[in-house]
């Protein structure tokens, strides 16, 4: 799981700090890492799910 760290900046706000945490977590992962891991998926969900994630890349390298 990614860990994200957040340095509070002097002067800077609360509201301001909490933006940047949650933009810094938006481009780890981490939000969509813990809503997958929310519910339990059986591995051939996972397989299919995988599967479906390679066919969408390769559909898409084909058009450029």
């Amino acid at each position: 799981m990614p860990v994200v760290k957040l340095r509070v900046r002097s002067g800077e706000s609360i509201q301001e700090a909490v933006r940047r945490f949650r933009k810094l977590c938006e481009r780890s992962g981490l939000r969509k890492e813990m809503r997958r891991k929310a519910y339990y998926e059986k591995p051939s969900e996972r397989r299919r799910r995988e599967e479906l994630k390679r066919l969408r890349k390769a559909r898409q390298a084909a058009r450029v």
